[in-house]
């Protein structure tokens, strides 16, 4: 069994930053792909970011290009995401996820099977 948990969450103000991180522990030779995922509140579950655990490769979604980055610590089957320049639209809960999407889906929750329970990321206007 694979289970992934995620951490950093919390409340700030807009402007400010946070770093999410998400631990994937137990058999995890199974997917290749680890993201960031969010939903708000009567949304739609969007793709935040995606790291390929492998090589490196990120992808971002449009409306976090230039504030948020993606990593991953390779040897500790963890990744990160840097939030900076945090927006009020930026909060919802966050929840990390693994998955083997092709490239132009890398974005899609669909093509995640493993995920974590989420961290509510809530940003004050």
């Amino acid at each position: 069994q694979v289970q992934l948990v995620e951490s950093g969450g919390g409340s700030v103000q807009a402007g400010g930053s946070l770093r999410l991180s998400c631990v994937r522990s137990g058999d995890t030779y199974g997917n290749l792909y680890m993201g960031w995922f969010r939903q708000a509140p009567g949304k739609e579950r969007e793709g935040v970011a995606a790291i390929y655990f492998g090589g490196g490769a990120t992808y971002y979604a449009d409306s976090v290009k230039g504030r948020f980055t993606i990593s991953r610590d390779y040897y500790k089957n963890t990744v990160y995401l840097q939030m900076n320049s945090l927006k009020h639209e930026d909060t919802a809960m966050y929840y990390c996820a693994a998955g083997s999407p092709l490239i132009p889906e890398a974005l899609e929750p669909s093509k995640y099977n493993e995920w974590g329970q989420g961290t509510q990321v809530t940003v004050s206007s």
